[in-house]
């Protein structure tokens, strides 16, 4: 007698302690993941290093006091605290988003913007800037240096907005 495995759920991941652990497992891979590179480029190269990788991309060591962009990099260091601040209250607030079933791709997205914002939030408290290391560079078109953190961010991001367009809004009752 052969057994016949259920179709594949789609829907939401539900309550379950299993599927709910997914998100923290992906945001904790991730903070892992750029804490570790970030070690390595901090510990193992000097300051304004940089190691040509492609015509396109090299590998960097510079120092984000700001947010994106370095966007308030010189604002005196009151910065730090304030981003800081704002990755404690969104990490807690996106931990209290994954404990509720959500659909799949929320769940990742979430995840990848709280491993991100963890990742960024902990070098701000122990280092008192960001560590940067990926720098993309095309023609006369150079893009600021960033991190997996970073990367996590934005692609959690991208997911949670293409997960808005996917998910139509319930009619009213």
């Amino acid at each position: 007698m052969s057994h016949i495995n259920p179709p594949l759920a789609v829907g939401p991941i539900r309550s379950s302690a299993g599927p709910r652990l997914v998100g923290y497992w992906i945001a904790l891979g991730l903070l892992l993941a750029d804490q570790a590179a970030k070690y390595w480029v901090h510990e193992y190269t000097p300051y304004a290093w940089s190691l040509y990788v492609t015509g396109n991309f090299n590998l960097v060591h510079v120092w984000n006091y700001g947010a994106a962009f370095s966007f308030l990099a010189d604002a005196g260091g009151w910065q730090r605290f304030f981003f800081g601040g704002i990755a404690l209250v969104v990490s807690a607030w996106l931990i209290f988003m994954l404990r509720k079933p959500l659909p799949k791709l929320e769940v990742v997205g979430y995840a990848l913007v709280l491993g991100g914002a963890l990742s960024n939030g902990l070098d701000r408290a122990l280092r008192g800037y960001v560590v940067d290391f990926l720098d993309f560079h095309a023609l006369a078109w150079h893009w600021p240096a960033f991190n997996f953190a970073d990367m996590g961010i934005v692609c959690g991001a991208a997911l949670l907005v293409f997960a808005s367009w996917k998910h139509k809004p319930a009619p009213p009752a």
